[in-house]
């Protein structure tokens, strides 16, 4: 702790009398200390040694102190003689009026310590890893104040930051400090320890409610006033007076007590007093009404220096002065420093409302019921387009949403008033927060068009939560630019079960796609310059830039000691490598025929599936084949979806495989040395995004693989925030990509591993359109039956593979006829869904969607038996194979020469335990897009295999499966367009 000379401290003392009224008896007052200069410092101090939130690091400055503080007389007056009117009150430092007052206050404190530090006990039982925090602020350095809150807080376990500003702090200065601790999630409470002057209106109503435990501000004085107490702060210095007046007289019930003066405190006592049944009276310092002779005690308010005449109170009334007092280095100060310390009883009383925070804060931290106020709808018809149907709704903003889920604010990152991403510290928050219920949305195998799993996935949780009041969540991919300008569309849902505002989530939303974009390109041009560089320099030249000279010092950076012991090098210096260690470290040597990482946009661009890259004549003849993908086909992509942490995250992105070097080793992300920049870029993209249905309930948006190509599923920490947030009765309801068969069936059997989560039911999508498509024809129930008992009773199948219980739900068209609807719904049973139900929400919203909601409801009271289809350790062929005939109905598969090397070398790099992720056409259960219904007696072929180390699976492209789509004749994006004037977009959906 920095001693310094000359600082400022300001101090409050109370003098409590019971006064028998004779000549002349004096009772001195107590004034306000005013020192020279202070120093810009900042000290935290512990409870006790090694405790974990003592050491909380800040800068400089510090700031001020508030609301007054400081040393307590409490004496009983004897009689005496002489004095008249004009006789002042005079302090009285006699020894047994202050051995009486010690006693009494010291009794008090003991009990406010006994009483906080047994509250205390309980809360770290709960929560042992969290210590509460008060932050002083005060202009200048003084310990005065400091020691006595010390310890108070040493008897507590409390931790104390004591932040000193300069004693002339502007109120931007102060303004500042006081920000900076609301947004610090240790600090639990703020004591502004400041000269009058400084506690602005501004400063006051700056500082958080939550964290005021003087109880200054508007708002807690508000709260105070109006009978809250469950969420304001008592000011300790009020405790402090009723303490000692109830030391004073044990029955205060009716009991007359007068206020005299101005400003808050009086307000506060007033309120209070009542409150315990107390008659309390005001006045002012002017007045000489009778009623003082009335009070059975008189509190004296503020700071004014006045003669305070002994005829103004009756004999035998107590007397408490609250006032600013200057404590000076004089012949008192030992005398004075030797009586009853009310800077104790106050520090006692503050100390208590941190723990009061602190309990608040804990309490916030745990699960509570949602009270979420959902958005009316009133649908029209014929329903309107879906960017209409958008506009006209006013969604709520973020902070309200957040609120209504129980987010904290420090928990959530605006990105406009319409989006939000949401901190992952969540998690740890809710750590011992039971899990919500599971559902997953999947389809029969679609149209080109699709068949509205994200329609329904919207419906379904406007219904729970809007109509049925269970909390619940919807997870949903973020829409590729692909399908969007493409053929598709977008994935907001549609009519009256949308994502609101729909322009901003299928339009960029809060830029993960770019992110990934411009991580994925990163390594791709880190390969090229890799490949340049080692073709055109020597080892020793490579050395010198891949470990440069700076100020004459030479260090290997932290990513590349990491290649260094992947090669088996443990060293550290660079200068003691030798030649053939410095070689092998500098030498990524890739064959350049066997690079599998390729460059992404996210755009339909079937021209970038095959590329050249490196025909300038700066290249120097460094020419290869290449190609893009789409952006949501990237191996980042998946990473981003399967990562559970940020950490996992990192590690991910570093094993990611970029190629194979001559001698047959794999080169990662990290070998690269590009893993480090990876996790920069992807740092806010890992967050997941928090947006709202037009029924105002929430939705997370992350991540958005393509199920064809990719896994096809949200993210995990999508999911697991949202099942902590709903608790043990909610519900989440995420989908997974195109058909049963390829979205669902990689949802288990890849995420579900990676995740430990486990469904409880899966809503299974079907349309009469697709079913006639299926059945074979366009018209007549023969066909709709057709499609039943083939393709939708091939995707049950798939799922009770997995143990999983199953609810179809028919997504009504409005050309759809009742008995089309109503044989669907009855095959569905007879093929063994649980329940079967019609869904109206494209034209109702989540009323449309009652019936599904509660059919999901009655699903999941009977625990499933979940199951994966095999074991991870089967070989990949076997892996393969399972997945072809059990969930594809294929007789077996056929693998390629390119296939069967790639097995072979995945197999020696110890790659074989890992899940596989199909890369297949979703318009067939088949290889054949035009195949449909249920195909069997087919051979599924396997043209290549490859890995995603860093995500975790091993992709086999099936038949001619292309990882970049392309544009058709007639493209969305000749419909869309932009008003110049109003900036409102127009023709997108």
């Amino acid at each position: 702790m920095v001693d310094c000379d000359n600082c400022a401290s300001t101090m409050w003392r109370f003098l409590v009398k019971s006064l028998t009224v004779h000549k002349d008896p004096e009772i001195g007052l107590v004034k306000l200390i005013k020192k020279k200069s202070a120093c810009s410092s900042l000290r935290t101090h512990s409870a006790r040694p090694g405790s974990r939130a003592g050491g909380l690091s800040r800068r400089c400055p510090p700031l001020p102190a508030g609301p007054p503080n400081g040393r307590l007389l409490l004496r009983t007056s004897s009689s005496s003689t002489g004095g008249g009117a004009d006789t002042k009150l005079a302090v009285d430092f006699g020894k047994q009026a202050q051995k009486e007052g010690r006693v009494e206050c010291d009794s008090s404190v003991r009990e406010v310590v006994q009483s906080t530090k047994e509250a205390m006990v309980a809360l770290q039982r709960r929560n042992p890893a969290v210590q509460p925090l008060l932050a002083i602020v005060q202009a200048g350095e003084d310990d005065i104040l400091l020691e006595a809150h010390k310890e108070m807080a040493g008897k507590i376990d409390l931790n104390i930051i004591q932040i000193c500003l300069a004693k002339d702090c502007t109120e931007d200065e102060i303004v500042e400090e006081v920000l900076k601790l609301n947004e610090d999630s240790r600090v639990h409470g703020v004591y502004l320890h400041l000269p009058p002057a400084s506690l602005t209106s501004r400063v006051l109503n700056t500082l958080k409610a939550e964290k005021d435990v003087d109880g200054i501000s508007d708002v807690n004085i508000g709260r105070l006033v109006r009978g809250d107490l469950s969420k304001g702060f008592v000011p300790p210095i009020a405790s402090a007076v009723l303490d000692l007046l109830e030391k004073h007289e044990s029955n205060l019930e009716g009991k007359t007590v007068l206020l005299v003066g101005e400003g808050h405190l009086g307000l506060v006592l007033q309120y209070l007093m009542e409150r315990r049944g107390m008659i309390a009276l005001k006045s002012n310092w002017s007045s000489k009404s009778h009623l003082q002779k009335q009070a059975d005690a008189v509190v004296l308010l503020g700071g004014e220096d006045i003669d305070v005449p002994h005829t103004w109170f009756r004999p035998g009334a107590a007397v408490i002065r609250c006032g600013p007092i200057l404590v000076t280095d004089d012949e008192h100060l030992t005398e004075m420093s030797s009586t009853p310390d009310l800077g104790h009883l106050i520090a006692a009383y503050r100390t208590q409302n941190v723990v009061h925070s602190y309990s608040r804060w804990l309490q916030e931290q745990q699960y509570r019921p949602w009270r979420l106020r959902s958005l009316k709808l009133q649908p029209m018809t014929p329903v309107p387009s879906d960017i209409e149907i958008s506009r006209a709704q006013k969604p709520k903003s973020m902070n309200q949403l957040a609120e209504e889920i129980g987010l904290l604010p420090e928990e959530l990152e605006a990105y406009g008033r319409n989006k939000a991403k949401v901190q992952l510290s969540l998690l740890d928050r809710l750590h011992t927060q039971p899990d919500g219920k599971y559902v997953l949305v999947a389809g029969i195998t679609p149209t080109p068009l699709g068949e509205g799993k994200s329609t329904v996935t919207i419906g379904l949780v406007q219904a729970l939560s809007a109509h049925l009041k269970f909390n619940s969540f919807g997870c949903l991919r973020q829409p590729s630019q692909g399908p969007t300008f493409g053929v598709k569309g977008g994935a907001a849902g549609g009519g009256y079960a949308q994502v609101i505002p729909m322009e901003e989530f299928n339009l960029h939303l809060t830029g993960d796609i770019h992110a990934i974009t411009a991580a994925n390109n990163l390594v791709a041009a880190a390969i090229d310059a890799r490949m340049l560089h080692e073709a055109t320099q020597s080892d020793k030249a490579l050395f010198n830039r891949l470990v440069p000279t700076v100020n004459g010092v030479r260090r290997f950076s932290p990513i590349q000691i990491s290649r260094l012991r992947r090669l088996g090098i443990n060293k550290t210096d660079p200068a003691t490598l030798t030649p053939q260690e410095v070689t092998s470290f500098v030498r990524l040597d890739l064959d350049p025929s066997k690079i599998t990482w390729q460059r992404v946009v996210d755009t339909n661009d079937r021209f970038l599936r095959k590329i050249t890259v490196g025909q300038a004549s700066t290249e120097k003849g460094q020419i290869r084949e290449t190609g893009f993908d789409i952006a949501v086909a990237s191996e980042i992509m998946a990473i981003l979806a399967l990562a559970d942490s940020l950490l996992d995250m990192k590690n991910r992105l570093a094993r990611m495989v970029v190629g194979t070097s001559r001698s047959g080793q794999p080169v990662t992300a990290e070998d690269l040395g590009v893993s480090g920049a990876l996790a920069v870029l992807m740092k806010d993209a890992i967050k997941p995004t928090l947006m709202q249905t037009l029924e105002g309930t929430p939705v997370f948006v992350h991540a958005g693989p393509f199920a064809n190509i990719a896994h096809g599923n949200s993210s995990v920490l999508a999911d697991k925030l949202a099942l902590k947030l709903v608790g043990r009765d909610g519900f989440v309801v995420t989908e997974a990509g195109f058909g049963a068969d390829i979205g669902m069936e990689k949802f288990f059997n890849i995420k579900c591993r990676a995740s430990g989560l486990r469904p409880s039911v899966v809503v299974l999508v079907a349309t009469v359109r697709a079913l006639k498509m299926h059945g074979g024809g366009p018209n007549n129930l023969g066909l709709v039956a057709d499609g039943c008992y083939s393709n939708l009773r091939k995707q049950i199948q798939i799922a009770h593979l997995f143990g999983v219980p199953v609810v179809v739900a028919v997504n009504v068209f409005k050309t759809d006829t009742k008995a089309e609807i109503d044989l669907v719904c009855q095959i569905a049973k007879e093929c063994g869904a649980s329940d079967a139900v019609p869904c109206h929400h494209w034209a109702k919203g989540g009323q449309g969607c009652l019936d599904l909601a509660k059919a999901v409801n009655e699903a999941t009271i009977t625990p499933g038996n979940f199951q994966f289809l095999y074991n991870i350790e089967m070989p990949i062929v076997e892996k393969i194979r399972t997945i072809a005939q059990k969930v594809y109905g294929a007789d077996d598969i056929e693998l390629s020469p390119e296939a069967k090397a790639k097995i072979d070398y995945y197999n020696q790099q110890d790659y074989g335990s890992l899940p596989i992720c199909m890369a297949k056409t979703h318009l067939s259960l088949s290889h054949m897009p035009d195949k449909k219904g249920a195909p069997t007696g087919f051979i599924l072929p396997i043209r290549d295999v490859r890995a995603s180390i860093g995500a975790g699976f091993i992709y086999p492209l099936v038949g001619t499966m292309s990882t970049m789509p392309g544009l058709p004749t007639r493209p969305c994006f000749y419909d869309i367009d932009l008003d110049p004037i109003t900036e409102e977009i127009t023709g997108l959906f």
